[in-house]
């Protein structure tokens, strides 16, 4: 598998593939709220399995956001390579703390990776969150 911070025309758009699939398509969230505008200020992580992507994320500031990987290559180890790859990003730039809403369904797999609760669940495309933070440097 390779993460590679999307910088290339397809890697982008690679990206925004992904997540329309997950996010769009299988989720039902509005296009609107998915691509919100503020990509061209993201640091855009892309993962590829023999070539086709199959994961993505963005990092806006120290908020890791839009992880996502296609439905049958889920459970194969593509969320936790970018989480590793956004921390590793984070880790050369000097981002202490990285910040997240979880679904509140994939919480478990942000607790395993070190990310700590906080707050109170909410609500955010009609999709319960919770925010988790967690300690890079």
């Amino acid at each position: 598998m390779k993460i590679v911070v999307a910088t290339t025309q397809k890697e982008i758009l690679d990206n925004s593939y992904v997540r329309g699939q997950v996010f769009i398509v299988e989720q039902a969230i509005d296009w609107e709220i998915e691509f919100d505008g503020l990509d061209p200020d993201c640091i855009l992580f892309t993962a590829y399995l023999d070539g086709k992507a199959v994961g993505a994320a963005r990092l806006y500031n120290n908020k890791v956001g839009r992880v996502a990987t296609l439905k049958e290559y889920r459970k194969k180890g593509v969320a936790k390579a970018i989480m590793l790859k956004i921390e590793e990003y984070a880790l050369k730039n000097n981002i202490g703390t990285l910040k997240l809403h979880a679904q509140s369904y994939v919480k478990d797999f942000y607790l395993n990776l070190g990310y700590v609760p906080y707050g109170d669940y909410f609500f955010e495309a009609e999709i319960e969150h919770i925010a988790m933070e967690k300690e890079i440097i």
